[in-house]
């Protein structure tokens, strides 16, 4: 798995895998064949990884769409996207690109993404398809697609209205403007924030207080908690007794011996 893709180092140390964006030159910029490794790396995630840790190298996070892809005749060894805008099939190949961001809010295991520099749209959806986001205290979000005169559809509008509000997530997509650490943690995007020589230390104690929760209980509540976001209140209360039950059913099971 480690060569899935130039732009992405990958390590698994058992029930840890680490997914490192890998191209500080470029500010780690991103192309379609990344976004479709990404999905690649989650659809083969193995079953005794409990977390995952989305990072970069570099002073950024990452700059978003390489710009190049968006001039005529696109970038060597990529998808022509001006080209794909007027063939057949646009929508499913969005929905590929798609894929890159969705599986990792559909994947068993909790995902952290640990955050430093900008992260700009296609960068700060990456940290939204995260389950949990440890920001660096020089972190800045920024949503630039509408400056680009496109919208965000990589999967990052749905967890950021729900995170923020229909109001402020419109105002940040619509005027482009940078969020920096501090709002983002009093918007509820951030988990934490911590100075940026302590962001590698910060994740490995978060990572270290997940691996601590036992698997079962882990494993349950990332789709439990999931369901209440848009679940009625009996049916979130069915969705509760349906885990309960099956973690007292495993509890018992370990009882008998």
């Amino acid at each position: 798995m480690s060569d899935v893709h130039p732009g992405i180092r990958v390590h698994h140390d058992g029930p840890v895998l680490t997914l490192t964006l890998a191209n500080p030159p470029s500010r780690n910029a991103q192309t379609p064949s990344l976004w479709l490794a990404l999905a690649r790396v989650g659809e083969s995630l193995p079953r005794d990884v409990r977390v995952v840790v989305i990072r970069a190298e570099g002073a950024s996070f990452s700059a978003g769409l390489n710009r190049q892809l968006l001039s005529p005749g696109g970038m060597p060894g990529e998808p022509d996207i001006l080209q794909l805008a007027t063939a057949e099939g646009l929508d499913e190949t969005i929905a590929g690109f798609q894929r890159g961001f969705a599986i990792w809010r559909s994947v068993p295991a909790v995902v952290v993404a640990a955050v430093q520099g900008h992260a700009v749209g296609a960068g700060f959806q990456l940290a939204l398809a995260a389950d949990l986001r440890l920001l660096a205290d020089d972190a800045q979000l920024c949503m630039r697609e509408a400056q680009l005169g496109l919208v965000p559809d990589l999967g990052g509008t749905g967890p950021l209205v729900h995170l923020v509000g229909y109001a402020r997530a419109l105002e940040i997509c619509a005027t482009g403007r940078f969020v920096g650490a501090r709002e983002a943690s009093d918007l509820g995007l951030a988990t934490a924030v911590v100075p940026r020589d302590d962001l590698d230390s910060a994740t490995a104690d978060l990572v270290a207080a997940l691996l601590a929760t036992p698997a079962g209980s882990l494993r349950a509540l990332k789709p439990l908690l999931a369901n209440a976001i848009h679940a009625g209140a009996d049916d979130q209360l069915a969705a509760e007794r349906a885990a309960q039950a099956g973690l007292l059913r495993a509890l018992a099971e370990r009882a008998r011996g």
